[in-house]
């Protein structure tokens, strides 16, 4: 009863009752109370309602309000600790500056509250969530701890009063507990149950975990008794089991027990099965695993070990699978789990509901505080196994694994703490264990070399496991902890974990085989390659790049001599488990041997760094030939998958070679194995060696003298690529340094050489290319000092570019010159390019820069590097290059080539002469052991005597005996001998040959010797082989016989048989070289004694082939005398060779050269002649992108020729007229634009607000203006009349422009058709009439049909006439009374009409109705002639905003106002002026008789001072007949230009105080009676002073404010300044309309001659002729009295003012004035608007949007892609691109920095204005770099707003479906 009274009463007061209570010494009632009390509010059966949740906050605050209890609580907060926890998505900071740690993160906050200025630091959208480090000095350096954290706050904090926290220690175990059996009773295995219901359990609890992550915020203090509570055992304890009495508490119990057993690595299930075989605990896998691993287990076994798990260990073996969990060294990590305390549990259940964000948040926030963090790691240490059996069942394996590293990150980067859980909980083994443990669940039988017998077990790519990367949290974790030196040392010195690491790594050891495809192409390509170069780089790789980081010094030499031993061990047990032998499986390959890798890395390392012999780490001969059999393999399969061998296995194929190569993979994969095989060949037999190059590559058949061969492996279009491949990889080996000696920085120079010379790059891709040791913490991070040292070492910076053509080029780092000079290594631009076409780009460049510096001109052949000499262990390697084998090969090449054989290549000698010059370079001391003369041994002696290259050049070689098809060449010529009876005296023993087969030929064994020995690279290799093995005494392989090369065999039915031939050769390799010199240069006797004299080898850097023999030849020549004297010799003899052949090659290489020549010289022809052409069209075909060009192209002004103008059709070609049957039309774009609404009066643009404080006021704009006028207009006076009085289409008018290309309406009509049953289309959408230009390729949408007749008003209709003004004026009204003639029905008249609901079409109906009653033919006319002043104003525009740059520009390329004009003008002759509201007679005459009635109507006419003056202009010239005489137009000009000028005076009156006004209407009255003062401004000002004076509102109403305005006095210049600003607007317009409609020239002229320019080109100039500057009054011309003229138009205004709408008043005060449209001004840093944009919530939906974007023309903040803020289906950014841009929006994307275009329904992608530090954008801030604004680039974006080409300049454009 109890507990209900105290429910019903007020929480408050209970509370406090019972913390008072509770203060007391004898407080066990109390204490029930407060027990009773929470069993009833935390009942679990009531499920969570909120009502609970209030006590137990009321409960915890004892009395206080909640809020105040959370105050007082923080002030005794002692943190030192950020500790923020963050989730994905979350932006925070990396400084690596400041970092010990590579994970290391800060909040935003900490971030900018520290000093990071100049340091390496960047910004980053978090993966998996994480927790800003600042304040911990594990991870981070103290510099760098931001303002709050810096402080070691805890000292200064009092200490917390006991009863604060009271409440809490007794309420919160039993919060705790009610969760944990929420959490036991809700949980159901995945397996029976849907997700849903496990999320259902998590979201009723949602609220609780939420309190918690509520307390853990209020600071230290609180977390202090939360880590009590959480750790205490006895608590849990008591509360765990639960009470007798509460049966739901016993349920709960029960499920979480029987949770609990499937909880260890091996469930009972699993065990009982393996029963049978596990009763003996020691069956041999077991027991010799456990023996082998020792006592290290016997310790931690005791208190963990159960009975029934005793057996357990063999358990797994009986699965289908492999037997590999038996060695585990501690079976505790197997064992199911036990509890402790409520953390655990907690863990635990966290684990089992796989990581709910709220309790990942939780646990992480606890973190700051110490005895938690120890706690917490070794608790999750102890769940780590059961961690990853939970991810690997896990159907959301992705955000699990996240949520996992996102905890375990924070564990293990404090090396502190990690090897505190190393050494007490055995971390490392449970790490390698439970990676074991995953990776067999995915084994299968590996399929290499001997697939029936193979024992050896790989993983299998295909599972799951590998696809989706499931293991990368514990490979991550691995790595982490491998980073610290106190772990790693401990890994390294604990054998038996080294062993188990090896057998690891052995499971990737040839995982994913690829077998080729010889007949059929394969069905289905398999991706499983990602997987596996994945499963390489992450799970193998990188653990030894964090091994070897602490493998740097002498002290650490016995973990490489061991490493180095276990694996060449288990190398050894995977040679005997694939059944290897001494040749590998044809036509397989393997990308991944991770264990010839980390033997090749830690044996580079150990004699690298640590000062080791290398011979003490090699193992015997036999085994180093095996180990270099499989990378041998792989290089040998880059050139078949080059040479399209494999082409029937897919493009996947392709992508493994490339991906081997690729920069992040290459240090990790083709470099070491490079590397191996470097250090085998410098210990192997060098002739063993090369033949098994040659045999691997498969090119022995070719390597014949024989001018025919068969190749029972190649055909014939594949010998060549594999020859050059094997040739190139032989001079890779042998020049390439990176292991062999090359100190880091050297290293890293030549990567970024090399990188450079393929292409410009930019910094951040240059970053990315060079290869770095994956592991972090490795000593050359990119980003640090030596990388930018080094860049600038070698580079140049070009800035970025920006053509106006819209590509936009970004910073990019060039090659020096002398780089290219010294430096250019194509060797090494071969070995990086993941691309053929790289080399070839690099060689272009090469060539180019050659060209450009004078040094050659031709071709050039890649250049010869010196290299960095040798480290001294690795000085056999130069033996490769003096062995009889290689001397063999090079003499047939060179032989061969300049025989011409087929399948030889320059390549090929190119790089047959880089080998010579390698060994010119790398002499080799003479061993004497070789010359033992053994020739049954030793039968290719006889080719050379010894082995060095420099003695064996002039060797010379007389006859040698080929093998060759009977139908060979050389048998007929035999033949032909013998017919003649001429046998050769075949005496000499120097002959050999490369034959077919290893057979000796049989008889008398001296006349063979006589005739010549057959010599054949197989069977030498074998000798070879066999020889070693010999040597090395191994028992079992002597057994093991070679297979004999019976597979060479030829089969039936094959090609003629072979014959022995002998070949008459008589040369050396330096007389071929001597010949090819002379074949190259097409001159007989290219080489003379004179130029041996003068040689010098340092000459022919740079050059081709010619060059290139040069230089090898001055190099035998200086370094030895002997090849001097034989070199004389052979120049000496310059007679033409004779090789043996029927025709003289020679001729034929000369016809040759000749014939390439010529086709050389007619290419050349070719290019120039169309690059002329090219050159005519660009200049013809208008081009958008060059603004400055000086054609101007306007058409129908072009020539005023008396003729027709004739048009050209870009579709049919044909030429002719314009007709009204078959009209010709201009291909136009349509455009609604609102640029000109978006200008406004001041200059200064205006800002982008990046705080709360600023604005932008759209009121001030020009759009703003004009409506406001309008509407204030329409409420006072007649609509019709005030539709006449100004233009609209400042927001939405239409814009018209024209690339200048003209076609046949009917053509474009076809065009159409064949667009719309075109399937594929791109970016336009045919259906609304868009197309692109067929010659210019520009976009369009419409076709303006040129009207026929001339172009322009010519002849007569120019000449100036000496009619008087009032006859003109009198002429011009009765040309306005004519009545509209209604054309007839012509195709013209059609298309005109078409034209015209196009521009209707065009924009928005809300643009085009402003009229009382829309649709009105008032209404249409009021946006008809707003179409001629938006395209005339947007034209002044692009002119700069004047006319004083003169004629050419671009914009009038672009513009066709004449047809334009001509269109409009037909559809507006039929609306007729009433005659009566003609505004004409009120401009000319002054009437006095409609006074009366004026006044009458309810709603007036607008009186002529409020009217626009350039609207009326185009409303006269539109409504009279065309063609206009340019008198006429003219006279329409002064007297508009009067109106204008008194309309200028009337509202300066308005501006000036009222004593300045009394004085000049003084002035203005003395003045009134001289001649001429109708043209002086002083008369007139005071005239219209006088007028306005009468009505009295006019300057009441505003003089109080234009009176603080304008207190300096007006001089007489400055109202002359303002009359003539005033009306230069309508100058512009109206000298631009005579431009366009009368072809006269605009010349240009300074800005302040702007004004009388102007005057002159309109013909104002009057009669008055005078020398002086006249003031702008002095070109007025009145038709009648000037001053009643004046009063007339005055008394309009008073008779308004009489009545109560004295506002209209403001309508005198108009400014025509506004400066050039601005996009907003932005900030400087991109920074500035990310952090105030990116977490700022939309106005309309209040959310936080996913993808911020901001309007850069007004400034609004939008969702893009968001569906909350949709209307009718909408997105935000496409409706606000309507709104402002009429359909145009620029928006900057605030999370990608880039910029959107949105025009009509199609959008592209910009680009960014942001650029970094090194002029490169960072599209999606994945780089996070600081980025500043680039002024160029903002302009040009600018530049193609107010020109409207973003449509031209921009290719990629799509769809957008109203989705943005």
């Amino acid at each position: 009863m109890m507990a209900a009274s105290q429910l019903r009463r007020d929480k408050k007061s209970t509370a406090a009752h019972l913390k008072a209570d509770l203060k007391r010494t004898d407080n066990s009632s109390a204490l029930r109370q407060l027990q009773e009390l929470l069993d009833s509010v935390l009942n679990p059966e009531r499920g969570s309602d909120p009502e609970s949740l209030e006590w137990c906050k009321w409960l915890l605050a004892g009395g206080d309000g909640f809020e105040d209890f959370c105050r007082t609580v923080r002030s005794y907060d002692n943190a030192t600790l950020c500790g923020l926890v963050w989730t994905a998505n979350f932006v925070a900071y990396r400084c690596r500056t400041c970092g010990i740690s590579p994970c290391m993160s800060l909040c935003a906050e900490c971030f900018n509250n520290g000093d990071h200025t100049g340091h390496d630091f960047n910004m980053f959208r978090s993966q998996a969530g994480g927790a800003c480090d600042c304040g911990d000095g594990n991870v981070m350096r103290e510099s760098g701890f931001c303002r709050r954290h810096r402080l070691k706050t805890g000292e200064n904090v009092p200490s917390v009063p006991r009863d604060l926290l009271l409440m809490s220690e007794m309420v919160l175990p039993r919060f705790i507990i009610t969760i944990i059996q929420y959490l036991r009773d809700g949980y159901t295995e995945p397996e029976s149950a849907a997700d849903r219901d496990l999320q259902k359990v998590l979201q009723q609890l949602e609220s609780h975990i939420s309190l918690l992550e509520e307390l853990t915020k209020m600071g230290g203090a609180m977390r202090t008794v939360l880590t009590k509570i959480l750790t205490n055992q006895q608590t849990f304890k008591e509360l765990s089991m639960g009470q007798e009495e509460n049966v739901y508490a016993k349920r709960s119990y029960e499920k979480y027990l029987s949770a609990l057993k499937s909880s260890g690595l091996v469930s009972v299930e699993e065990k009982g099965a393996g029963g049978a075989g596990a009763g003996a605990a020691d069956t041999a896998a077991g027991a010799g695993a456990l023996s082998l691993l020792g006592a290290t287990a016997a310790a931690s076994l005791e208190d963990s070990i159960k009975e029934e798990d005793q057996d357990g260990l063999q358990g797994v073996g009986q699965r289908k699978r492999v037997k590999l969990s038996s060695t585990t060294k501690d079976p505790s990590i197997m064992d199911t789990l036990k509890h402790k305390c409520f953390l655990e549990e907690l863990l635990f259940w966290t684990i089992k509901y796989e990581f709910p964000q709220k309790m990942v948040t939780f646990l992480l926030n606890m973190l700051p505080d110490q005895d938690y963090k120890i706690t917490f790691t070794k608790t999750f240490v102890q769940h780590y196994a059961f961690i990853m059996k939970t991810l690997m069942k896990s159907h959301e394996s992705d955000t699990m694994s996240n949520r996992i590293v996102h905890i375990s990150v924070q564990l293990f980067s404090n090396e502190e703490l990690a090897r505190h859980v190393t050494e007490e909980c055995q971390l490392l083994d449970i790490m390698v264990t439970v990676l074991l443990y995953m990776m067999e669940s995915c084994l299968i039988k590996s399929e290499l070399q001997d697939e029936e017998n193979n024992r050896h077990v790989v993983v299998n790519c295909g599972e799951a496991l590998l696809k989706n990367n499931t293991y990368w949290p514990l490979v991550s974790d691995f790595i982490n902890i491998l980073s610290h030196q106190s772990v790693a040392k401990r890994f390294l010195e604990d054998h038996s974990l080294l062993l188990l690491w090896m057998s690891f790594v052995s499971f990737f050891q040839g995982m994913n085989l690829n077998k080729r495809e010889l007949n059929e192409h394969v069905e289905f390509e398999s991706q499983t390659y990602y997987a596996a170069f994945a499963a390489e780089l992450e799970a193998c790789a990188q653990p030894m790049w964090g091994l070897l980081t602490h493998c740097k010094v002498k002290d650490t030499q016995e973990y490489t001599k061991t490493l180095v031993r276990y694996c060449l061990e288990t190398l050894q047990m995977w040679f005997d488990a694939i059944g290897f032998v001494d040749e590998p499986a044809p036509n397989q390959l393997t990308f991944h041997l991770p264990l010839h890798r980390y033997y090749a890395m830690f044996l580079s390392k150990g004699v690298k760094c640590q000062g080791l012999d290398l011979d003490s780490l090699l193992p015997d001969q036999e085994m180093l030939m095996k180990i270099m059999v499989h990378p041998l393999q792989i290089q040998a399969s880059l050139s078949e998958i080059h040479s399209n061998m494999w082409v029937r296995n897919g493009l996947q194929i392709k992508g493994q070679a490339m991906t081997y190569v690729q920069s992040h993979f290459c240090n990790s994969m083709i470099d070491p194995d490079i590397y191996l095989l470097q250090v085998c060949a410098s210990r192997l037999d060098p002739d063993y060696f090369i033949s098994s190059v040659f045999e691997r590559f498969k090119v022995v058949d070719l390597l014949t003298m024989a001018s025919q061969h068969q190749n029972a492996v190649l055909d014939s279009e594949q010998e060549r690529p594999m020859l050059e491949g094997a040739l190139t990889f032989l001079v890779i080996l042998c020049s390439l340094r990176i292991h062999l000696g090359m100190s880091d920085d050297e290293i890293l120079r030549a990567e970024m050489v090399s990188q450079l010379c393929m292409n410009d790059r930019t910094h951040s891709s240059l970053l990315d290319l060079i290869p770095e040791n994956p592991n972090p913490k490795s000593g050359v991070v990119p980003g640090s000092c030596s990388f930018e040292e080094m860049l600038s070492a070698v580079a140049d910076f070009k800035a970025p570019v920006f053509e106006p053509g819209g590509s936009m080029q970004q910073g990019m780092y060039t090659p020096k010159a002398e780089v290219w000079e010294k430096e250019f290594d194509p060797i090494m631009v071969i070995l990086r390019t993941v691309y053929r076409r790289d080399v070839q780009s690099a060689m272009d460049r090469y060539g180019a820069f050659l060209k450009q510096s004078g040094v050659h001109t031709g071709n050039p052949w890649p250049p010869y590097k010196e290299r960095t000499p040798l480290h001294p262990c690795y000085r056999g390697l130069a033996r490769l290059l003096h062995c009889k084998t290689l001397h063999i090969v090079i003499f047939t090449l060179l032989y061969k080539i300049w025989m011409d054989h087929q399948n030889m290549s320059e390549h090929v000698l190119c790089m047959v002469l880089y080998l010579i010059e390698l060994g010119m370079d790398n002499q080799v001391q003479e061993d004497k052991l070789e010359e033992e003369p053994c020739i049954e041994e030793h039968c290719h002696d006889s080719w050379f005597p010894g082995t060095s290259l420099l003695s064996n050049l002039h060797h010379v070689i007389n006859f040698v005996r080929v093998r060759v098809p009977e139908t060979a060449p050389e048998v007929e010529r035999k033949r032909e001998r013998e017919r003649d009876r001429e046998t050769p005296a075949s005496t000499s023993a120097d002959s050999s040959s490369f034959g077919q087969s290893s057979r000796r030929l049989t008889g008398n064994w001296r006349e063979n010797l006589r005739e010549a020995q057959v010599f054949s690279l197989v069977a030498e290799r074998r000798r070879k082989f066999q020889e070693i093995i010999n040597r090395s005494n191994h028992e079992a392989s002597q057994a093991v016989r070679p297979k004999s090369s019976s597979s060479r065999c030829l089969p039936p039915g094959s090609p003629p048989q072979l014959v022995t031939e002998i070949l008459e050769i008589r040369e050396s390799m330096l007389s071929l070289l001597v010949k090819l010199h002379q074949k190259l240069s097409a001159k007989q006797n290219s080489l003379s004694l004179s130029w041996l004299a003068e040689v010098d080898p340092g000459r022919h850097e740079h050059g081709d082939g010619i060059t290139a023999i040069e230089r090898i030849l001055a190099k035998a020549a200086s370094r030895s005398r002997h090849s001097k004297r034989c070199l004389q010799e052979i120049c000496g003899k310059v007679c033409p060779p004779i090789p043996p052949k029927m025709t003289s090659p020679g001729d034929k290489s000369m016809n040759k050269e000749e014939r390439r020549q010529r086709a050389r010289e007619r290419q050349q022809k070719l290019l120039a002649e169309f690059a002329s052409r090219q050159k005519s069209f660009m200049e013809t075909a208008m081009d958008v992108e060059s603004p400055e060009a000086d054609a101007v192209m306007d058409v129908g002004s072009a020539e005023p020729l008396d003729s027709e103008i004739l048009y050209d059709c870009v579709i049919c070609g044909q030429s002719g007229p314009s007709t009204e049957d078959r009209p010709t039309g201009l291909v136009v774009l349509l455009q609604a634009s609102s640029v000109l609404g978006h200008r406004c009066r001041s200059d200064t643009p205006k800002r982008l607000p990046t705080t709360d404080e600023e604005h932008i006021y759209p009121e001030d704009t020009c759009g703003a203006t004009h409506d406001v006028r309008l509407t204030l207009m329409q409420r006072y006076f007649k609509d019709s009349s005030c539709l006449q009085s100004v233009s609209i289409g400042w927001d939405g008018g239409v814009y018209v422009q024209t690339c200048g290309h003209t076609l046949h309406i009917d053509c474009h009509k076809s065009y159409m058709e064949s667009l719309r049953n075109d399937q594929v289309l791109q970016g336009f959408s045919v259906d609304k009439g868009e197309f692109t230009c067929p010659l210019c390729r520009q976009f369009a949408n419409s076709v303006l049909p040129c009207r026929p007749g001339r172009g322009t008003e010519t002849g007569a209709w120019h000449t100036a006439s000496n009619k008087s003004m009032s006859t003109l004026v009198k002429e011009v009204e009765d040309l306005q009374e004519q009545l509209g003639i209604f054309p007839a029905e012509t195709n013209l008249s059609k298309e005109m009409e078409s034209v015209i609901k196009d521009i209707k079409n065009t924009t928005q109906k809300k643009y085009m109705d402003y009229g009382k009653n829309p649709g009105s033919p008032d209404n249409d006319f009021l946006f008809m002639y707003s179409v001629a002043r938006t395209n005339l104003e947007l034209e002044l525009v692009h002119r700069g905003g004047n006319l004083c740059s003169g004629g050419a520009s671009a914009a009038a390329k672009r513009s066709c106002l004449n047809q334009l004009f001509h269109v409009l003008a037909m559809h507006m002759r039929l609306y007729s002026i009433d005659s009566a509201y003609n505004p004409w007679t009120r401009l000319t005459q002054s009437t006095h008789s409609r006074e009366t009635e004026y006044c009458d109507e309810e709603h007036p006419e607008v009186p002529m001072l409020f009217r626009d003056v350039p609207s009326l202009l185009i409303i006269f010239i539109l409504t009279m007949p065309q063609p206009l005489r340019k008198e006429h137009f003219t006279c329409v000009v002064k007297v508009l230009y009067s109106l204008q000028y008194t309309q200028a005076l009337a509202a300066l009156s308005i501006r000036i105080s009222r004593e300045e006004r009394q004085a000049w209407c003084n002035i203005g009255a003395a003045k009134k009676n001289m001649p001429n003062s109708d043209k002086s401004w002083e008369s007139l000002l005071g005239h219209v002073i006088s007028e306005l004076t009468k009505a009295k509102n006019v300057y009441d109403t505003s003089s109080e404010e234009t009176s603080v305005l304008n207190s300096s006095v007006w001089s007489p210049q400055s109202v002359e300044f303002t009359l003539q600003q005033f009306c230069l607007p309508f100058l512009r317009l109206s000298c631009l309309l005579q431009h366009h409609l009368y072809g006269d020239s605009l010349p240009g002229c300074p800005m302040e001659e702007e004004f009388s320019l102007l005057i002159g080109c309109l013909g104002l100039v009057g009669s008055v002729k005078s020398s002086v500057p006249m003031s702008s009054a002095a070109y007025l011309e009145w038709n009648s009295n000037a001053y009643d003229l004046i009063a007339q138009w005055c008394s309009e205004v008073i008779a308004l003012l009489d009545t109560p709408t004295q506002q209209s008043a403001s309508l005198l005060v108009q400014d025509p004035q506004w400066t050039a449209p601005r996009l907003l001004q932005l900030p400087d840093n991109y920074n500035t608007i990310f952090q105030y944009y990116h977490r700022k919530s939309c106005s309309s939906c209040g959310k936080t949007p996913k993808d911020p974007a901001l309007c850069l023309v007004c400034g609004a903040f939008v969702c893009l892609k968001g569906h909350c803020c949709k209307q009718q289906g909408v997105c935000e950014c496409v409706l606000h691109s309507q709104h402002c841009g009429a359909a145009t929006g620029i928006f900057l994307l605030i999370n990608a920095s880039v910029i959107i275009i949105i025009r009509g329904h199609r959008f592209c992608l910009w680009g960014s204005v942001y650029l970094d530090a090194h002029g490169e954008e960072d599209r999606d801030l994945r780089r996070g770099k600081p980025l500043y604004l680039c002024e160029e680039r903002y302009r040009v974006l600018e530049q193609q707003w107010v020109s409207h080409t973003f449509d031209h300049i921009n290719k990629r454009w799509g769809p957008h479906y109203n989705g943005l």
